[in-house]
Parts: structure tokens; C-alpha cells; sequence
């Protein structure tokens, strides 16, 4: 018998872990949208409602980004901070995303405005969840980051320059084809579960192909499908 640990977050559910860990995955690991996810599920023989596929993900898909946080190596000791604008029922709203030097996504903040009371938040968050403060942070040269730097963090080293900030920039791409490919968000809260979700499981396949061997990338990779089949509970035993 399993332990309550162990147990599958979709047990009790109609279909069992391996078809909606599959959905969750194909939704949050790549650009697809729920029809998409539903064509290609069915294309295995899975019938299985795009509605349905739209439930799954912010259930089973937090559970999972919440498990493979506590699983992913310490993060760098530099956070690289930066915000995006994205229309959500057609008023701008501000993405405010940290990532560290390995372009790992720490947090993502969805508010709407730019100002320095959502940077001071996004610190804060930050905080909470790293229990450490960073050796460096770097921002472009927005001055609400200095603001909310100075209130939450005064004695870390503070980088402003527009080219330091690529780092975090980069992240930003999937977020602009995910927002095309599902014809814009719903609301700040959908985007913002939809965002924090999809940060973490990008993370988990986040596989460098630079300097490595085709063995050492399979074997990266294998070990990413392995840990993804044991916190979505595929792996799990009954």
C-alpha cells in the first residue's frame, strides 16, 4: 500500500495519472493550446474533452510546479528582476518576473501597474519563498526597482544597466507564444496560475544541449521524465 506521499494527486479521478499527466505536460511544456491537446491525446486513442484538458491544468499543474520547486538545486546567489507588459481582456497589465544566473524562474507577479508597490511584492515573495536574500540583484533602469529595492533589500548590491537584464528578458518569449497561442488571457488570476505553473515545469526540461555530449542530453533528459512520472504520480505504486 502507498504512502499518503506517494499517493497520486489524480487518484479518484476518471482517468488515471499517466493520461492527465500527459495532458498537463503537453499544456505547460510546450506552446499547445487545449484543442491541440485534446487532438493529440485522441490521437493516442485518449478521448478526452479541450474543457476537461482546461481543468486539469491549474489543478494538477500547480501540485506538480509546487513539488518540482522543492526538488530543483539551490538557486544562484544573483536574481535578475524584469517586467513585460501583457493584455489581459484587453488592459495592460505588467508581468513581473526574478529569475536567477541559470535563467531559472524564481517567481513570476502579475499586477496592474508598474510601479514600485509591485516590485516591493514581488521581493517580498521572493524572500518568503528563498529564505535567503540575494548576493546581487540586477534590473534595467526602471526606478521603481530601486525603490522597492532600497525598502527590502538595502545592503544587497544593486546592477542597473539594460544589457545585464537579458537574463530575465529571455524568459519572457514563451510567455509571448503561450499568450498568442491561447488568444490572451482571461484575467490576472489565470495568468498568473496559468504563468507560476508553466515557469517551473519549463524549468525541469530546461536541458542545455551547449557543451555536452548526445549521451550526457539523453540521459539529462531521461532523468527530467523521471522525476516529472514521480511528482505527477505515474511512478506512484497503488
Amino acid at each position: 500500500m502507498s504512502s499518503p506521499a506517494a499517493r497520486s494527486p489524480c487518484a479518484g479521478h476518471r482517468f488515471p495519472a499517466e493520461v492527465s499527466s500527459q495532458a498537463v505536460w503537453l499544456h505547460f511544456r510546450f506552446p499547445l493550446g487545449l484543442r491541440m491537446v485534446e487532438g493529440m491525446l485522441a490521437a493516442r486513442g485518449v478521448i478526452v474533452s479541450h474543457e476537461t484538458v482546461r481543468q486539469w491544468a491549474p489543478k494538477f499543474g500547480q501540485n506538480s510546479a509546487n513539488r518540482i520547486r522543492r526538488r530543483l538545486p539551490r538557486v544562484g546567489d544573483k536574481w535578475h528582476l524584469d517586467e513585460a507588459a501583457v493584455k489581459i481582456a484587453g488592459v495592460t497589465h505588467w508581468l513581473w518576473r526574478a529569475v536567477d544566473r541559470a535563467g531559472v524562474v524564481l517567481d513570476v507577479l502579475v499586477r496592474g501597474r508598474r510601479d514600485g508597490r509591485a516590485a516591493e511584492r514581488l521581493l517580498r515573495k521572493l524572500l518568503k519563498r528563498q529564505c535567503r536574500a540575494p548576493r546581487v540583484m540586477a534590473t534595467d533602469k526602471l526606478a521603481s526597482d530601486g525603490a522597492a529595492k532600497r525598502e527590502v533589500l538595502p545592503w544587497v548590491e544593486h546592477r542597473r544597466h539594460k544589457g545585464l537584464n537579458n537574463r530575465a528578458e529571455n524568459p519572457h518569449r514563451p510567455t509571448r507564444r503561450r499568450e498568442r497561442r491561447m488568444k490572451r488571457f482571461e484575467s490576472a488570476r489565470q495568468a498568473q496560475r496559468s504563468l507560476s505553473a508553466h515557469g517551473q515545469i519549463s524549468d525541469l526540461f530546461h536541458l542545455r544541449r551547449d557543451h555536452v555530449t548526445a549521451s550526457e542530453y539523453r540521459a539529462a533528459r531521461a532523468r527530467a521524465f523521471e522525476t516529472w512520472a514521480d511528482i505527477s504520480g505515474v511512478a506512484a505504486v497503488a
